[in-house]
């Protein structure tokens, strides 16, 4: 059977966008008088392998070892909590959308990420950033015309270097494949045990779900820049290791 009959057959069994969806309409359509955020899929501490994923029942979150989505667009993200957590839900005293400019919430004054003294090693404890790196990752779904948020903790972020470096090796972008996510359970040098996020590809897109994603990739890219920081900066709980940025014990 011809690459081009394996396409189609991919295509039409295919639950991925096989066209394109203006997002702005859909908003303006469905939220109008509301404020929409995405939903989000949260990462386990303390070496837990199940992510936490959104499901039918808002108040329940279903628990998956592994799941496929297509990342539409990713970018950094930093955030700095003064206090330990404490069991609230309060937003950080500084965050960056864009890992390079940070606004400090209470004077709004912006702050040169490079340079700023949080961002330095030995500004936290034992010797790490007090300003955690993390990355969002904009992801959409199987059957969902949605994107979701994932914000990656400092301890997967090598993993996915290394998993963006092996796609650009082979001339491909993020956004061209399904990737597979799964999670390993990783210790640090002081025995700490953390979960990391792990990637692999699933298969690629064919031409019609390339086009499709292409749009929706450009209209997320877009509004990624005035997502709240609150919707991607996730507060710290305690211990927190060191290195990876992760809390020692896992979700309840």
């Amino acid at each position: 059977m011809s690459t081009e009959k394996n396409e189609i057959m991919t295509t039409e069994a295919s639950t991925y966008l096989t066209e394109p969806i203006n997002l702005n309409d859909l908003f303006a359509e469905e939220f109008d008088g509301l404020r929409p955020s995405f939903e989000r899929i949260k990462i386990p501490a303390g070496g837990g392998i199940s992510f936490e994923v959104p499901g039918d029942d808002p108040d329940s979150p279903d628990t998956v070892k592994e799941f496929t989505a297509v990342i539409l667009h990713h970018h950094p993200v930093n955030s700095y909590f003064k206090d330990k957590f404490n069991g609230a839900n309060n937003p950080p005293e500084c965050a960056s959308i864009d890992g390079k400019i940070g606004v400090i919430r209470e004077t709004g004054e912006c702050r040169d990420c490079k340079s700023c003294p949080m961002g330095q090693f030995g500004s936290g404890e034992n010797n790490s950033k007090a300003c955690k790196e993390k990355r969002c990752l904009y992801l959409l779904r199987e059957g969902e015309i949605l994107p979701i948020i994932m914000t990656l903790p400092t301890g997967s972020l090598s993993e996915f270097t290394k998993y963006v470096t092996r796609l650009v090796a082979k001339g491909k972008h993020a956004n061209t494949v399904v990737t597979r996510f799964s999670l390993k359970k990783a210790q640090n040098s002081t025995g700490i045990a953390y979960s990391q996020a792990t990637f692999s590809v699933a298969r690629n897109l064919t031409s019609a779900e390339k086009q499709a994603i292409a749009s929706m990739s450009a209209q997320v890219r877009a509004m990624a820049r005035t997502v709240d920081i609150e919707d991607v900066a996730d507060e710290p709980a305690v211990p927190v290791d060191p290195k990876t940025g992760e809390v020692a014990e896992p979700l309840k």
